[in-house]
């Protein structure tokens, strides 16, 4: 199996060229067919959309790229709602998710037209207050408990902050209808990063049949079932991917069992991938600064856990290409680490990979979605550069790197200097 990175060495040096490293690069034409492929995977499901969740990779070019290829965007914050909205994205091309919801979100969400996701029964009164009760509106759902997968838990709802219980959403329903409601949304995410096949198909067979009875006992209209993210990638090489066609008639046969014979088979499916959609379509390109000889042998980066936080944070495994050793054999043990002033500023401990010296271009994989977006400035770090890797083998800047002058701007130096 193993992992193969989606740019050459050569094609590293020609954006090193005009890009210094770090920076993260994405894959344009991996990002497009994988869109297709999620596409014709619920192509059988009419009303079937996908709403990328732009936390994952927040960047205009990316989001732009997703809306050719069909993808709406679903947002959780005022900021990724003006990024969207400065992109093209308007109404229910965007789905609004939040938690803990300030006003000015709400009413941003609202004026755009946006198909707001209630995560809180307090929230019908808030909503209603605000911005009034939409046409069409969502709930989150929380069954609490465990969820499960023949018997293997996958994780715990019970103990997640998100979501209303079923007789929140009985009555949240009611009190929405009554303020003029008419057409109902059901979402719940009850697992993260599963490559399980299984995991789409049971998570839709619970929210079908709760569909299902909220409409018995109610009498809402539901539009549609947002089956959130929570699909995963293969970090290791070990792993196998997802097969999203798999998955998608998997939840077609939930829907023919489940929908079809209540007489709600206008109800469309929706997602809101990030981690599935961009992920592996990015890399982290970082340059060897130093090597280090004590106890063990290290490998100094130029880019560190500010530029991706998830092996420091989460203890996340990334595999790592030295750029032209592919084929040259993993017989070196490192532990690949950054500059932060933090011990576990980590890509990797006891890695394997081919003898690296200083100079050397690495690839770090996976870092398409939640890789970039989660960076930060500690230690006076600033953000890197993000580059598309265009179709054609050229590449575009769509973000240029921070500059010193970036990290002082919210500062106001005046007080300090004499006039």
């Amino acid at each position: 199996m193993g992992k193969k990175p989606f740019l050459t060495l050569q094609q590293a040096q020609e954006i090193i060229a005009d890009v210094p490293t770090p920076f993260h690069v994405y894959d344009e034409k991996g990002i497009r067919e994988n869109a297709r492929k999620l596409m014709k995977a619920f192509a059988w499901n009419k009303g079937f959309k996908e709403y990328f969740a732009v936390k994952a990779t927040p960047n205009p070019y990316i989001l732009k790229l997703l809306q050719e290829e069909g993808c709406g965007v679903d947002c959780s914050s005022y900021t990724e709602l003006l990024m969207s909205e400065a992109c093209g994205f308007t109404g229910h091309d965007i789905m609004f998710s939040s938690n803990v919801t300030p006003v000015e979100d709400m009413q941003k969400a609202a004026q755009m037209g946006a198909i707001i996701n209630l995560d809180d029964y307090t929230h019908v009164e808030f909503l209603d207050k605000v911005a009034g009760i939409p046409e069409t509106v969502c709930c989150r759902y929380n069954p609490g408990g465990e969820f499960a997968i023949d018997n293997a838990i996958m994780d715990t709802p019970g103990e997640a902050k998100y979501g209303m219980t079923k007789e929140q959403m009985k009555q949240a329903y009611k009190e929405m209808m009554a303020k003029g409601a008419k057409h109902f949304g059901i979402h719940a995410f009850l697992a993260s990063n599963t490559v399980a096949n299984e995991y789409y198909p049971a998570l839709a067979r619970i929210l079908f049949q709760l569909a299902v009875e909220l409409h018995e006992e109610t009498g809402a209209h539901i539009a549609f079932v947002n089956l959130s993210g929570g699909v995963g990638i293969p970090y290791r090489p070990d792993q196998e991917a997802t097969d999203i066609m798999a998955v998608g008639e998997g939840v077609r046969k939930a829907y023919e069992e489940i929908l079809v014979p209540a007489g709600m088979d206008d109800l469309a499916i929706y997602t809101e991938l990030g981690r599935f959609m961009l992920a592996p379509y990015g890399h982290l390109i970082s340059t060897v600064l130093h090597q280090k000889h004590i106890y063990k042998e290290y490998l100094g980066l130029d880019a560190c856990a500010a530029n991706l936080m998830r092996p420091a944070m989460y203890g996340s495994y990334h595999h790592i290409t030295v750029l032209g050793k592919e084929d040259q054999p993993c017989d070196h043990k490192y532990d690949v680490t950054g500059g932060l002033c933090e011990n576990n500023d980590k890509f990797a401990i006891d890695r394997m990979l081919p003898k690296t010296e200083i100079g050397d271009i690495v690839a770090i994989h996976d870092t398409g979605a939640h890789g970039f977006a989660m960076g930060y400035n500690y230690n006076g770090k600033l953000r890197s550069a993000e580059v598309l890797l265009k179709e054609d083998g050229s590449h575009q800047l769509i973000r240029r790197a921070e500059t010193p002058e970036d990290y002082f701007a919210t500062f106001d130096f005046t007080p300090f200097f004499k006039k």
